[in-house]
C-alpha cells in the first residue's frame, strides 16, 4: 500500500479558475490526496504548530508535473488557479466530508504573497 493512502472516504473534483485563489483551509482529521488532471494549481502549504520553525511549501501540479500531493490533517491549505482555461483538481480524501472538522482563516490571515 502507498504511504500515501490512509484509508477512502470520498473523492471529488473542484474547478480552479486563472489567478484564483482559495485559501486557507485546514482539516482537523481528513489526509488529503490531491490531482491535477486538467489544468495547472500552485499549491501552498503552511503548518503553524512549530512557530520557530513554519515555513511555506510550494508545490506546482499540471499535465507537464503530474503527481499526487498528501496533505496531512493539520496544515493550512491554499492554492491558485496558474492554467488561463479552468484547471481541475481531483481530491481522494480518507474519511468523508465533515463541516465540524475543518477549520478555515481569511485569506490575509496568513501572510503569503501570492
Amino acid at each position: 500500500i502507498d504511504s500515501g493512502f490512509s484509508g477512502f472516504g470520498e473523492v471529488y473534483f473542484s474547478e480552479v479558475e486563472f489567478n484564483s485563489i482559495k485559501a486557507w483551509k485546514r482539516h482537523k482529521e481528513m489526509t488529503l490526496n490531491l490531482v491535477v488532471p486538467i489544468g495547472k494549481i500552485k499549491f501552498v502549504l503552511y503548518d503553524d504548530r512549530d512557530i520557530l520553525n513554519c515555513q511555506y511549501q510550494e508545490f506546482t501540479i499540471s499535465r507537464e508535473n503530474y503527481y499526487r500531493l498528501t496533505v496531512p490533517p493539520m496544515v493550512w491549505l491554499g492554492f491558485i488557479g496558474l492554467s488561463k482555461n479552468i484547471s481541475m483538481l481531483l481530491n481522494i480524501a480518507n474519511i468523508g466530508h465533515d463541516p465540524s472538522e475543518v477549520d478555515r482563516k481569511d485569506i490575509n490571515e496568513i501572510k503569503y504573497k501570492w
